[in-house]
């Protein structure tokens, strides 16, 4: 098994490879009404902004998302 899967004609990425453009939709689409923006990933590292200029982060977008919502329920 190599772990790889076909990825259109882009070529081949591994399974567990994030299609980064969705992910960082999908994040913005939860979390701007909330009052979070900026949301990008580099060097593996995601991030976004909140209203008031902090800025999260997490290793994965899921870890991003569970860091907004922690922040999140924090101000409330």
């Amino acid at each position: 098994m190599t772990g790889t899967t076909k990825a259109g004609a882009a070529g081949r990425r591994t399974v567990f490879a994030v299609d980064e453009d969705a992910a960082l939709a999908a994040l913005d689409e939860a979390w701007v009404d909330g009052g979070y923006h900026a949301f990008s990933v580099d060097h593996g590292t995601w991030s976004a902004i909140s209203s008031a200029g902090q800025v999260l982060t997490g290793s994965t977008p899921d870890e991003l998302d569970r860091n907004i919502r922690a922040h999140w329920q924090e101000m409330q």
